[in-house]
Order: C-alpha cells, then sequence, then structure tokens
C-alpha cells in the first residue's frame, strides 16, 4: 500500500505545480489572452517538489538553451510550457504540452525529465523566462512565476498611448483605484522588438531589475510573481484597466487625482514608483 501510495504521489500531471500550469493556462485561454499557440508560462519548483518528484529521476533529453543561464537558476528545476503548444490542450494532455526541466550546472541545456513527450521542447521564449527568473530572484528570493501574454486591451492602450514608463504608469492609476495598489512599483516598457531572440530576453530582464511587469510594445505582457496567483493577478489587474482606460478614451470626465493615489498607497502600506505623482 505505502508503494502504491508514492506512486501515486509522483505523478507528475496530477501534481500541484503541474495542476497550477493546467489551471492557469486554461483560464488564459479563456479569457483571450492567448490566442492560437500565443502566451508561454514557465514556474520555479521549489526544492521540496524537485526532490519529491525528480530525486534519481533519468535526463531524457538536453536540450540546448542558446545562451548560458546566469549561476542563480542553473541546478534548478522549472516547469515551462513547449513551444508551439495550444494552451486549450494543456488541461487535457500536460506531458505532451508541458515539460519539466533542470537548468545544466554549466547554464548550457535544459535536461527534460517529464513531458514533451512527443518529441517537443521549450516555448522559444524560455531563455527570456530564465533571464527574467534570474533578474527577479536576485531581488526577490521567493520568486518562482514569469506568465507571458497577449491581453487584448492591453495591447490596444500600448498601441494608442506614449510608451514613456511613468506617463503610461500614471495613465493606469488615475484609471482604475486598485492599479496603484497592486502594481505600485509601476509597468516597465520596451519598444516593439523582435520577439524569441536572446535581444529582447536581455532588455526584459533589465526591466525586471526594477518592475515586476514589463509590456512589449504590440506584442503583449510580462507579469512575474512569488506565486501563480500574484503573477496572474497582476497581469489580470493591468488588463482591466487597460479595458477601461479603452472604452472611455478620449470621453473620460472622472479620473483619480493624485492625492486620492497618495491616499490609496497609504491606506495599502505600499510605496509608489517614484516621479509618476506630483
Amino acid at each position: 500500500m505505502k508503494i502504491f501510495e508514492n506512486l501515486l504521489k509522483k505523478n507528475v500531471a496530477d501534481s500541484p505545480f503541474a495542476e497550477e500550469m493546467r489551471e492557469v493556462t486554461s483560464n488564459m485561454y479563456r479569457l483571450g489572452w492567448d490566442e492560437r499557440n500565443g502566451g508561454n508560462v514557465s514556474r520555479l519548483l521549489t526544492q521540496e517538489e524537485a526532490t519529491e518528484y525528480f530525486a534519481g529521476a533519468e535526463v531524457l533529453r538536453k536540450i540546448p538553451l542558446g545562451f548560458t543561464a546566469d549561476e542563480i537558476v542553473r541546478g534548478r528545476y522549472f516547469i515551462v510550457t513547449g513551444t508551439g503548444k495550444y494552451f486549450k490542450n494543456v488541461d487535457k494532455d500536460p506531458e505532451t504540452n508541458l515539460g519539466v526541466v533542470k537548468i545544466s550546472d554549466s547554464g548550457e541545456y535544459a535536461e527534460l525529465l517529464w513531458g514533451f513527450k512527443d518529441g517537443g521542447k521549450f516555448t522559444s521564449e524560455f531563455p527570456a523566462h530564465l533571464m527574467s527568473h534570474a533578474a527577479r530572484l536576485k531581488k526577490d528570493p521567493e520568486n518562482k512565476v514569469v506568465i507571458h501574454s497577449h491581453p487584448t486591451y492591453t495591447i490596444a492602450m500600448n498601441t494608442v498611448c506614449d510608451i514613456d514608463e511613468l506617463k503610461f504608469t500614471k495613465t493606469l492609476w488615475k484609471t482604475n483605484t486598485e492599479a496603484v495598489v497592486v502594481f505600485p512599483d509601476g509597468v516597465g516598457i520596451l519598444p516593439c522588438m523582435v520577439c524569441g531572440t536572446n535581444l529582447i530576453g536581455e532588455a526584459t530582464a533589465k526591466k525586471m531589475e526594477e518592475y515586476r511587469i514589463v509590456l512589449w510594445t504590440n506584442h503583449g505582457i510580462y507579469g512575474t510573481g512569488r506565486d501563480m496567483d500574484e503573477a496572474f493577478g497582476l497581469i489580470e489587474t493591468v488588463e482591466k484597466t487597460a479595458q477601461i482606460y479603452m472604452l472611455t478614451l478620449g470621453r473620460a470626465v472622472n479620473i483619480i487625482s493624485d492625492e486620492t493615489l497618495k491616499g490609496l498607497a497609504a491606506r495599502f502600506d505600499v510605496t509608489p514608483l517614484d516621479g509618476v505623482l506630483k
């Protein structure tokens, strides 16, 4: 009976971290944030999870990363969505659409331990994820999640507003009282760049030294967090606020004053990004 219980415990597809991936990808597809095979998610496993499920596990394949990962993520385990995979299929077939990898000690390879059973590999933006994971871990050792998504209203707002980070952040804050509370550190913004490259990954990671959210102009958003709820909630709040802004574009009469924003920050004990409020 004990052996049977252990086997059940090590069913990766039903593990808490795989369940999180199945749920969040289903929600993102349902919300229209990740059309076709758009978007990607990675989640750092805790040492306890890695030991419980993968202690002594066979390395199925070694997959080159295409860059040398930072020392802070070497030897660590990640569950990540696959390249060319549709989020709508993750829940019904996690072992094909997800993979668990360990970053090699050299930082040059991902050692596949589970998943991608059709011969696939991690998303083309996994190097960018690893760069962002490294940047956030140096700021917050508890960071575990990176989500890249294509929320409709965020992209729309990003195409009609000045991409100056302070101005864009203030526009969001003045649109919805929740915004300054959820992302008092503001949003970072990159100009339109070629995705799936180390160049955009490096630029995103640089922004992640200051922000938990980075917008890719004309493309989408990167959100990070200590858990899936935090990362998803950041994107969700930016998207809801962008939706309100776009629905009232050019007609808004009531916007939130700087004094009220300061009051909200004080009430919820958060520190607003310097330079945004008067």
